[in-house]
């Protein structure tokens, strides 16, 4: 049997030792398992389980070649390092073509990113931005002077949802995250009522499960129109000092116009409807899309006037 060359790789987002049954195995029958650092959370955790690892710090064309030549002793496990190790599967290659009995090589993945864990990579970026020698303006930032870029990037979000530029609806969603985790941030610097991004995490999460309680408790909604009644009463549970027949109540002022409308032509709905009430709506909305399209021709039309 023809030993064998295991690159492993893992996820820096998840605990160095939980790895796969297969990870493992290979670890149990690898002659060497070698390791560019072992300082590194994952040969960090693999010595800490009694496994003998091994640190090799050369460069990519040398460590390819003691990779492949370690082979001859038996299967070689490489642990993959945080960064990668850029340059190294390309160095193999070269060894690999060159060698008269080359290994064989296996890419093993022992652990993989779950669903959300690169919001760690942002947390921590966040964190390095904020932080002493890192962005200094980023560092005197206040929940203030982010407000306007907070409506800026939202308005670009919704932009991207109308255009259809599925690549640009990323970019514009990438830059209303980094407002939330820009805040939360900020948050945990204040003396006397701190926050962070797992406080807003929490309610977030902790919401989302009160309000639906068909979905995780013994609530009933067959339809969506069922799920926006029950919504509805839920939040006027929640927030008993808001006017229930106000059809404002909770809309914020600086919502578009046009936003406002449709909500509060949606509230109507729910209430059981008034065509008449629904049709004066309609009208205002169209009214003001129109001056709002108006107002922004004005303004270009004034900016191309004084660019000339």
């Amino acid at each position: 049997m023809r030993p064998r060359l295991t690159l492993l790789v893992t996820s820096p987002r998840l605990p160095a030792g939980i790895l796969t049954r297969d990870a493992w195995t290979a670890l149990d029958e690898a002659a060497q398992v070698l390791a560019a650092d072992l300082d590194d959370p994952t040969p960090a955790a693999l010595v800490t389980n009694g496994v003998t690892v091994q640190q090799v710090s050369e460069s990519r064309g040398a460590l390819a070649a003691r990779l492949v030549s370690a082979c001859a002793e038996g299967s070689v496990v490489w642990i993959g390092s945080p960064d990668a190790d850029p340059g190294l599967t390309d160095a193999l290659a070269e060894e690999l073509t060159s060698s008269p009995e080359p290994p064989e090589v296996e890419m093993l993945v022992g652990s993989w990113d779950p669903p959300g864990a690169r919001l760690l990579d942002v947390a921590a970026v966040m964190d390095t931005l904020r932080s002493p020698g890192g962005c200094p303006w980023d560092a005197e930032q206040t929940h203030e002077s982010l407000t306007p870029y907070l409506v800026e990037e939202s308005a670009e979000a919704v932009e991207a949802v109308e255009s259809g530029d599925r690549e640009h609806l990323v970019e514009e969603l990438g830059d209303v995250l980094l407002q939330v985790f820009f805040h939360a941030r900020i948050a945990t610097e204040h003396e006397q009522e701190p926050f962070d991004i797992d406080d807003v995490a929490h309610g977030l999460v902790s919401k989302l499960i009160r309000r639906h309680p068909h979905v995780f408790g013994d609530g009933e909604a067959s339809s969506p129109e069922d799920v926006e009644r029950a919504w509805e009463q839920i939040k006027r549970q929640e927030k008993p000092g808001r006017d229930a027949e106000d059809l404002l109540a909770g809309i914020p002022r600086g919502l578009p116009l046009p936003y406002v409308i449709a909500k509060v032509r949606s509230r109507v709905a729910r209430r059981g409807g008034d065509e008449a009430l629904d049709q004066a709506l309609a009208v205002h909305a169209e009214r003001a899309i129109a001056n709002s399209d108006q107002a922004w021709s004005d303004l270009r039309r004034e900016i191309d006037d004084w660019r000339a």
